[in-house]
């Protein structure tokens, strides 16, 4: 049965991405802050069609491995959208990709196995076409902050996988502002140390609706 997840890098101090984000900022310029411990692998350079960049394939690698593995779909908001589409390299996600937004479009069809379709009636309905699409795997939510801040307030989420960058960025956009801090209890599931981030894997159990 699919689960909902997202698998996100912060900062020490909780934010997902810097200041001034758009198409020539992606991320807010913090990438290479939150993320160095992925960048340096195989597994990233090998999964967004950039074989032959990283350093090397160890545990973090695996971890990697595992999340596109395991998901089926995934779900973004439009600004994260926007800011990827005129960097990413064609069939990036190998699966489809439901974009929420109020922009009327067709559904962008890329060579190999994505296709991002354009949703205007909401998160639940791009969740449900994801599920469709998903044939029994996890659909991922992809970001940006905001995008998971609305699947986490409406109790849809199942597991979450964060890993803690050592840096504190001081200013940006938090990945759990404007929690509803009274609908899940929280499990630790699993605590992967590494050399330059630490990854926490939660599993979420719904107290109300």
């Amino acid at each position: 049965m699919s689960k909902i997840i997202f698998d996100s890098g912060i900062s020490l101090d909780g934010f997902f991405a810097g200041d001034h984000r758009g198409p020539n900022n992606p991320m807010g310029g913090v990438s290479g802050k939150i993320h160095p411990w992925m960048i340096k692998q195989k597994a990233f350079w090998n999964h967004i069609n950039m074989a032959g960049y990283g350093e090397e394939y160890g545990a973090d690698s695996k971890l990697i491995d595992d999340v596109f593995e395991r998901t089926g779909a995934y779900i973004m908001g439009k600004r994260m959208f926007e800011e990827g589409e005129v960097h990413w390299k064609e069939d990036i996600y190998k699966a489809d990709v439901y974009v929420i937004t109020h922009e009327e479009r067709e559904p962008w069809v890329q060579k190999g196995s994505t296709t991002f379709y354009f949703i205007n009636d909401g998160i639940e309905s791009a969740l449900e076409k994801a599920k469709a699409s998903a044939q029994g795997k996890d659909i991922r939510i992809q970001g940006g902050a905001e995008t998971i801040q609305q699947y986490l307030n409406a109790g849809l989420v199942d597991e979450f996988f964060i890993h803690i960058a050592p840096v504190f960025l001081g200013s940006g956009i938090r990945l759990f502002d404007n929690i509803d801090s009274e609908l899940y209890n929280l499990q630790v599931l699993e605590v992967i140390p590494s050399d330059l981030t630490t990854h926490i894997r939660y599993g979420l159990t719904k107290n109300r609706m």
